[in-house]
């Protein structure tokens, strides 16, 4: 049986767009314009872009049954983080994330991905680098449940690759973070040396993503569609 698309209006799907490139433009403006403490406005952009990504799920008002499965999921990814803590960039959380994005679609995928974010680095450490993660995994699940939504992912093996792409991106945008907001002079040269040194930490990222995915993703895609149904889970 063929699950049913959810389609967004178009008002809040251009709400959803202009959000999430809000981050991207702060950051080219401020390299741009050379804007002194842009740690800090990039940091007040990046929490403003999630606002109203919340304020939206809030406003749906989800029943009890709607929102548990983006708790469970949520905590399943702060789980898989700490007990992988002892190996590096090798983690079940983007998996989880996509996984979440697309069963649940694209508002439930950024929901887990910011959440399992906030939630495991009361563990790991806060500090202006958690909304940029939280942003990072929100978008991650984001993507993948309207990759979903347009039939992209038919075939199993498309998951995967986007299982390795997300992760890819979710490293540039913490790059990104760090170049535009703590390298002093922002040239060619240093933008190299920032992403050459973070390429190796997301490929590892971007494989042990995959490695997840292909014993998670159909088992799980299965038992959480058949709860959907069950339970009427919108």
């Amino acid at each position: 049986m063929t699950e049913p698309v959810s389609v967004l209006p178009i008002s809040r799907r251009f709400i959803d767009t202009l959000v999430l490139i809000l981050v991207p433009i702060c950051l080219v403006a401020c390299a741009w314009f050379k804007v002194d403490q842009t740690a800090l406005i990039s940091l007040v952009v990046v929490v403003l872009a999630l606002v109203p990504f919340f304020l939206q799920f809030e406003q749906k008002k989800p029943k009890p049954r709607d929102i548990m499965p983006i708790i469970v999921l949520a905590a399943l990814a702060v789980a898989g983080r700490i007990i992988f803590a002892p190996l590096p960039n090798i983690k079940p959380v983007s998996a989880i994330v996509i996984v979440a994005g697309i069963c649940f679609g694209r508002q439930s995928g950024f929901m887990t991905g910011a959440l399992a974010a906030l939630v495991s680095n009361l563990f790991f450490g806060q500090g202006p680098w958690t909304p940029w993660q939280m942003y990072g995994w929100g978008c991650m699940g984001y993507m993948a449940g309207m990759l979903e939504d347009h039939g992209i992912f038919k075939h199993q093996v498309l998951v995967y690759v986007y299982g390795f792409i997300a992760p890819v991106m979710y490293g540039l945008i913490l790059d990104t973070y760090f170049f535009i907001g703590f390298v002093g002079e922002a040239n060619l040269s240093a933008a190299v040396l920032v992403y050459s040194a973070g390429l190796t930490a997301s490929l590892m990222h971007a494989i042990a993503t995959v490695v997840f995915l292909v014993p998670l993703y159909m088992p799980w895609r299965k038992k959480l569609h058949r709860l959907k149904r069950k339970y009427g889970i919108e």
